[in-house]
């Protein structure tokens, strides 16, 4: 199944954004791929700082994994950056699917 959402960066936080993603913990990215997520992409509309984000599952959402260690470090770590729940989660928003092309 394909899923999408989105979520809210701070302003003038791109570069740290992009960054921290592109040097993702290996730990992460293999909790995702181990719990069936896949094809997973980030989108930023730059006008409102929306982020949106599309991912393959099969099994759980990657906003499922909040109880594990590592995502509550992630979300710790990109707290300062983004709009974010009590527990560091991000704020997330999800998306409904209106049309598809393969």
């Amino acid at each position: 199944m394909k899923i999408a959402f989105k979520m809210k960066l701070k302003p003038g936080f791109k570069a740290e954004y992009k960054k921290r993603h592109d040097e993702i913990w290996p730990e992460l990215s293999a909790l995702l791929k181990e719990n069936g997520i896949s094809d997973y992409s980030i989108f930023l509309d730059e006008e409102t700082n929306t982020l949106f984000a599309v991912q393959q599952q099969n099994g759980s959402s990657s906003q499922d994994l909040g109880s594990t260690r590592i995502l509550q470090k992630w979300w710790a770590y990109m707290a300062d950056i983004m709009e974010t729940n009590a527990d560091n989660s991000p704020k997330t928003f999800p998306l409904e699917m209106v049309f598809h092309l393969d």
